[in-house]
């Protein structure tokens, strides 16, 4: 009888980050087959993936983030690697809000790192992030892309309860996105929330808005004229909403789109957000609405 080979997991290049991180997670992506697949992947601490699934009869496959601590707490720091090789897609979602509760010890962080190949496709679509009284959080975001590479991420930012009832109680948000295109600066986007800021801009800028949600897409494809498309999609969607909803729509320097919102809850925001998602998804791709079927 011949001998059976053991299996060996493909190995990944030396992590990217440094220091102590409460959760790490790498994820590689390539198409086998017809059918796009993990190549390679690891995770430790409080981040991990569920098993791939696949939501139509496309082969993007679609991987779930999971983080088995609940929440992230003060000083926490969070890692995660994405690469997606040539001519493959991936869907990556988490599988409910992420929230940040109270951080006295520091602030808690996350940094993504995105690798996206010629003609890779990466949808990043979290629930929403939920920050709580007297909650600190920052996030960055870098992508590497090939110029036909396709990205589209978008997050909402919601506050959580306070035990007096009031909304709107965390310290600051701040999340900042570096795309580059070829190695070179493409897109550089800052949002940084500061409820208790008393000055005139800010007080300008939140008014009675609870909740702002962000999408940015950078496509070879999306010119001046999808991104009036997708403005009038946008504003069409908000104003079937029951909550109101403000949206902002604007062409990015190089081939994309930047979209904001500003309104009283999560479901208006997602509405407006996904429905650009899915405009997108149907004119660059030819593919169907995302049904994340998380319910």
């Amino acid at each position: 009888m011949a001998a059976r080979t053991a299996r060996r997991a493909p190995v990944l290049a030396p992590t990217p980050f440094t220091g102590r991180l409460v959760g790490e997670l790498r994820l590689r992506i390539g198409r086998r087959s017809g059918k796009d697949i993990a190549t390679a992947q690891y995770h430790q601490g409080a981040l991990r993936v569920l098993r791939p699934h696949y939501l139509d009869d496309s082969a993007q496959v679609c991987y779930t983030i999971v983080n088995p601590g609940g929440g992230y707490l003060g000083a926490d720091r969070y890692g995660i690697e994405v690469e997606v090789e040539a001519g493959s897609s991936l869907l990556l979602t988490t599988q409910s809000a992420t929230k940040i509760y109270r951080t006295p010890q520091g602030e808690a962080s996350q940094e993504m790192l995105v690798r996206l190949g010629s003609g890779a496709v990466l949808e990043y679509l979290p629930d929403q992030l939920i920050a709580y009284r007297d909650a600190s959080y920052r996030q960055e975001l870098v992508v590497d892309m090939a110029a036909d590479a396709s990205l589209v991420q978008f997050e909402i930012l919601t506050p959580g309860w306070s035990p007096d009832g009031t909304l709107f109680r965390y310290d600051q948000l701040r999340l900042r996105t570096q795309v580059r295109v070829e190695g070179k600066l493409a897109v550089l986007d800052n949002l940084w929330v500061q409820p208790g800021d008393q000055s005139l801009d800010s007080q300008l800028y939140l008014q009675q808005a609870t909740h702002v949600g962000m999408l940015l897409a950078v496509d070879a494809r999306i010119d001046a004229a999808l991104v009036e498309q997708l403005r009038e999609v946008a504003y069409r969607i908000a104003g079937q909403q029951r909550q109101a909803v403000h949206v902002g729509v604007s062409q990015t320097p190089t081939a994309g789109v930047a979209v904001r919102t500003l309104g009283t809850s999560t479901e208006s925001a997602t509405a407006v957000l996904m429905g650009i998602v899915n405009e997108l998804r149907e004119r660059l791709r030819g593919q169907g609405p995302v049904n994340l079927r998380k319910y």
